[in-house]
C-alpha cells in the first residue's frame, strides 16, 4: 500500500506517518524501485497498533522504546510487556481522572437546569409570559 492509502485507511497524515517512520515508531518500511514507501500488511499493523497507542494517550517515547525493544527480538519480551503494564496503569489512572471530571460536568449541567427551569416557572407564574407580549 502508498502512504496516501495507509494515511486514508487510519485517519492519518502521511506527514505523520513520516513522523512515526523517521522516530522510529515504525520499522523500517520498503521502497520500491521510484523510492515510493510500500507499506506491506505488517507495516500496515504496526500503524494501527501506534495510532490506537496514541489515542490511548501512550507516549511517543514509551511507544518508541517498545518498539526498539521488539526489534532486538524475543529476549525483551519482559521488559515489552513491562512497559505495556505501566502504560495500562497510567491509562486506568487518567480514565479515573476523566470518570471523575464527567461526573462533575454532568453535576454542573443539571445545576445549570434546575436554575434554568426555575426562572422559566418564575416567568410562566409572574404572567410575562409570551402570552402577555403586545401584538402589532
Amino acid at each position: 500500500m502508498t502512504i496516501a492509502e495507509v494515511a486514508q485507511k487510519h485517519g492519518l497524515s502521511p506527514d505523520t506517518l513520516r513522523y512515526y517512520e523517521r522516530v522510529g515508531l515504525i520499522p523500517n518500511i520498503n521502497r520500491n524501485e521510484n523510492g515510493i514507501r510500500n507499506y506491506s500488511e505488517e507495516d500496515d499493523n504496526w500503524v494501527g497498533f501506534i495510532k490506537c497507542m496514541r489515542n490511548a494517550g501512550v507516549q511517543v517515547d514509551a511507544l518508541v522504546e517498545f518498539v526498539t525493544l521488539f526489534k532486538q527480538g524475543e529476549s525483551t519480551r519482559p521488559a515489552r510487556k513491562q512497559i505495556l503494564i505501566e502504560q495500562r496503569n497510567q491509562l486506568v489512572k487518567r480514565l479515573a481522572e476523566m470518570k471523575s471530571t464527567l461526573k462533575r460536568l454532568n453535576n454542573k449541567i443539571e445545576n445549570y437546569n434546575q436554575i434554568l427551569n426555575q426562572t422559566y416557572r418564575e416567568i410562566r407564574q409572574s404572567g410575562c409570559g409570551k402570552t402577555d407580549v403586545p401584538k402589532k
